[in-house]
């Protein structure tokens, strides 16, 4: 099914977790119930120490979250395990043929009944050259791992549109913490929805964007029409956050992925990593590289164990609702540890 974005679309896509005196939410967990009247900035970090390392143990007194530069007050926090709303979209174009399928479907299998709680949600996509919804949100593994058994791989790659298409309902979970993952070996070829838009519907989510790459060599850049998947931006949407887009094409970063042929540049279908980057980056997720479809099992669960050793914040909203790209910072006060989190958020306009 072709993607289009709508002011419906938009507005599940806000990438604040709203609640407003007078409307009815689904129920919070304890211990974290909204204020009335006031706007809460969700944000997931993961903190990892120079070696790679989850540090766990910390308390909210060591983090600092500066919004636009400013440093806000935290008013929630956790660094327990929590439930979460998992959207997985599983490439079946035929590039997915024979191992590939097979050994996703073992990794999914595992992942699914084995490194995830019995509490999570999770509905699964299948896409090819469209996307499709073959289980919706559920609790029950025997549904996942029947959907999973009936998966064949054909057609085209419509990675994009299916990652349009399954944030908003990733955004509607029932579990605090919301998050897709993204498994593909290829390059998109088939999508409506273009990379630059698809980018900012990222943006104003608070969906944690994961992928996988199945990818031997190289990190193509480039459609097989000699087009930038992610084409220069000329000018910034005014009151968003300016794109960061590499300042020169054609070369594509990275190198590799395909070659000139008659003055254009022209890709083959490897897995487009730079591309999957912009996006999980951008949520606070990660894309994870594999060079053969064996390796998808230990990425997967590195993935499930990122998902149990994250940490929570949130923080009152200072911005009046102006429709506007506001950013987000997160750092740990003391000790040489990077952390990840989504990049900022767009205050609705009301």
């Amino acid at each position: 099914m072709n993607v289009r974005r709508t002011p419906v679309v938009a507005a599940v896509l806000l990438g604040v977790s709203a609640v407003v005196a007078g409307q009815q939410q689904r129920p919070q967990e304890e211990g974290f119930r909204f204020r009335s009247g006031v706007e809460l900035i969700n944000v997931t970090a993961t903190v990892t120490d120079s070696l790679g390392r989850f540090v766990p143990g910390l308390a909210m007194d060591d983090f600092v979250v500066y919004e636009d530069g400013q440093p806000q007050q935290v008013t929630h926090f956790s660094n327990e395990r929590v439930p979460v709303s998992l959207g997985i979209a599983i490439d079946t174009s035929g590039s997915m043929r024979g191992e590939k399928i097979r050994s996703a479907r073992e990794a999914l299998g595992r992942f699914l009944g084995d490194l995830l709680d019995a509490d999570d949600e999770i509905f699964l996509y299948q896409f090819s050259d469209n996307p499709e919804l073959v289980q919706g949100w559920t609790t029950d593994r025997r549904r996942l791992h029947r959907a999973l058994g009936g998966m064949s791989a054909n057609g085209g790659t419509a990675l994009y549109d299916t990652v349009a298409e399954a944030l908003p309902l990733a955004q509607r979970g029932e579990r605090r913490k919301k998050a897709l993952l993204v498994i593909s070996d290829g390059n998109d070829t088939t999508s409506m929805t273009q990379p630059e838009e698809l980018r900012q519907i990222v943006q104003e989510s608070e969906v944690l964007v994961y992928a996988i790459a199945i990818d031997a060599a190289g990190e193509p850049t480039f459609n097989r029409g000699g087009q930038p998947r992610f084409p220069p931006i000329p000018f910034p949407v005014p009151g968003r956050r300016p794109p960061i887009w590499p300042p020169t094409f054609p070369v594509p970063p990275g190198g590799g992925g395909g070659g000139w042929q008659g003055g254009r540049w022209q890709a083959n279908d490897r897995a487009n990593i730079y591309a999957l980057r912009q996006l999980t980056n951008d949520s606070g997720g990660r894309t994870e590289v594999v060079r053969e479809a064996r390796d998808l099992d230990p990425a997967t669960a590195s993935i499930a164990d990122e998902l149990t050793k994250q940490y929570y914040l949130a923080y009152p909203s200072p911005q009046l609702r102006d429709g506007r790209w506001h950013t987000i910072d997160v750092k740990v006060r003391s000790g040489n540890y990077r952390v990840r989190a989504r990049k900022g958020y767009v205050a609705a306009a009301q």
